[in-house]
């Protein structure tokens, strides 16, 4: 019996993005134990990830945390995150290891002088390279997300308390970084063309933002934001007609349901690699970017504000494809052909 560590400390997408590999292991190499090392505070995107053995979280002391580990005697550590804190495990731990392709000099190309040199391969293609010692391989089914809701209690609690419509549009309004968030101005226009009802997903912090959006529509907007933790709303995601969102690791929840996705790009660029993830569904995935900005990307992560002061890769968004979308899925629902999922 191997017994294998897997490290990803966050974040929330990054963590998704990780979830075939554990699939894949448990089917093609059922004799191995997955222990699986992330941050506490993330520790409800895998908490009830079937393919996990066990959830390790680090919380503040990293000498404790080793302690505890050394204890398991491990077999082998894939390392997909690859950074200081993953190193120094390592190295205390002094077990064989293999790390996935970062490509920071390759980003940096990108973002510092706009020369592509980035694999035409997604992050999650990487991620199974560091797997290639145990002869397993990717399945090609895409994310999996385990929220720990059943169908049975979809409209109990959860749908009652936020009065949440039976069809609806799952909006997207966080997000890590400002520049990689759609801006007030572009929510306001998305929120009065969209016919569908619409619910605003996002964080603590975004419930400001959000309450400006719905003032307008009060009677067409519920505010999940703030009120609904990660897993609520990744049942509302699934239980939506699409989803609109950043570069947000809400996008890779949706991915992870097979939902029609349009997902917004600001500063940052689907050639990182991190675009929606849907090999058998990739029609479910509709990019929407602003071409030809000589500035974009400016940052492989974001910022607090455009560096420009402009927000062109925002402002300028063209949202035409969501509104035809939405209206062809009300069109059909009225002639009583609309299939929710």
């Amino acid at each position: 019996m191997t017994k294998l560590l897997i490290i990803r400390f966050s974040s929330i997408g990054d963590i998704v993005l990780t979830t075939p590999l554990l699939r894949a292991i448990k089917l093609q190499q059922p004799d191995i134990t997955i222990h699986y090392l992330t941050k506490k505070s993330y520790s409800a995107v895998l908490e009830h990830n079937k393919n996990i053995d066990k959830l390790i979280l680090l919380d503040e002391s990293l000498v404790s945390l080793v302690k505890s580990l050394k204890v398991e005697k491990y077999d082998y550590i894939i390392d997909l995150h690859k950074n200081l804190r993953t190193a120094i495990i390592k190295s205390m731990l002094c077990k064989p290891s293999k790390s996935f392709r970062k490509l920071n000099w390759e980003k940096f190309l990108l973002v510092r002088f706009k020369w592509n040199k980035m694999p035409e391969e997604h992050i999650v293609d990487r991620y199974f390279q560091a797997l290639e010692c145990f002869s397993v391989f990717n399945d090609k089914k895409g994310l999996e997300y385990f929220n720990g809701f059943t169908q049975d209690i979809k409209q109990l609690d959860l749908w009652s308390r936020l009065n949440i419509p039976e069809r609806y549009v799952a909006l997207v309004v966080g997000g890590t970084y400002a520049t990689k968030q759609i801006p007030l101005i572009k929510l306001q226009e998305l929120v009065s063309k969209i016919e569908s009802p619409v619910v605003l997903l996002g964080g603590k912090n975004d419930v400001d933002i959000a309450n400006q959006v719905a003032q307008n529509n009060p009677e067409k907007v519920v505010v999940a934001a703030g009120l609904a933790n990660l897993n609520e709303s990744a049942q509302i995601i699934k239980q939506s007609l699409y989803v609109v969102t950043g570069d947000t690791g809400l996008m890779h929840i949706a991915a992870a349901y097979e939902k029609k996705i349009f997902s917004v790009w600001g500063n940052t660029v689907p050639e990182f690699g991190m675009y929606p993830y849907m090999p058998q569904h990739e029609e479910f995935s509709t990019l929407m970017e602003v071409k030809n900005l000589k500035c974009r990307p400016c940052s492989k992560l974001g910022f607090s504000e455009c560096p420009q002061k402009h927000f062109d890769c925002m402002l300028k968004q063209d949202f035409s494809p969501i509104y035809i979308y939405d209206k062809s899925l009300n069109i059909n629902h009225k002639d009583g052909n609309n299939d929710k999922d």
